[in-house]
């Protein structure tokens, strides 16, 4: 029986990559990944030569069966997404649920292994300021149906919260996160986080929105709110 590694690698900054990550990557007999393009930049600088198995979002069941079957003879499997850890807010997620899930049902054993690395949602957390002993984390806003449902409970909630967005749904987003937060309320937006252009946005609602206004808004998004 194989053995399913689940892989963290770099945000950005690729000096971020764990030494056991490495390890994995070059151990492992294949690497699934959520796009092979992304996958093999980082492949090639480290200079790391492995077959590569797609496995993202709309992956058919018949996808999860073949790489369970993988690990059935044997093969041991890296799964890596495009950039932090596996299986948050994730694709990789589903996979490992239905491994789990067909483990309990009587199914082979199979052993997963977490190898731990670069992740957003702890990066943005560890600079926010913000309480965070307790936190609650809401991945990505629904792109229509539900956003203000979403934005409310974010409103709500009694601990910090935090959640991605897309460079496309910035504004939108803090806009509508404007109408149900109170003036008061201190946010923090984190921009291409270990990147060359990592950006810092910090103030009530209105400061941010300003902020972002006036700048060159590119990249992928965390907010975290208090």
């Amino acid at each position: 029986m194989g053995t399913l590694y689940i892989v963290a690698t770099p945000i950005g900054n690729l000096k971020d990559i764990a030494l056991r990550a490495l390890e994995a990557l070059k151990e492992a007999d294949i690497i699934l990944c959520e796009d092979t393009r992304q996958t093999i930049k980082l492949l090639n600088h480290f200079e790391i030569s492995k077959p590569l198995v797609s496995y993202f979002q709309h992956s058919k069941i018949s996808k999860i069966d073949y790489i369970v079957s993988l690990l059935e003879s044997g093969k041991n499997l890296a799964l890596v997404t495009d950039a932090g850890t596996p299986g948050i807010s994730d694709p990789g997620n589903q996979l490992i649920e239905h491994i789990t899930r067909n483990m309990e049902q009587g199914g082979e054993e199979i052993k997963i292994v977490p190898i731990p690395g670069p992740s957003a949602v702890t990066a943005a957390l560890s600079i926010s300021g913000f309480p965070t002993d307790k936190f609650v984390f809401m991945g990505f806003p629904p792109h229509k149906k539900g956003r203000e449902k979403f934005f409310k409970e974010v409103a709500e909630a009694k601990y910090t919260v935090i959640f991605y967005e897309s460079v496309h749904r910035i504004l939108k987003a803090l806009g509508q996160l404007k109408n149900v937060l109170p003036e008061d309320r201190k946010i923090v937006v984190c921009r291409e986080l270990t990147k060359q252009f990592e950006a810092i946005y910090r103030g009530n609602i209105d400061e941010v929105l300003e902020q972002l206004k006036n700048d060159k808004v590119k990249g992928e998004f965390v907010v975290v709110i208090h």
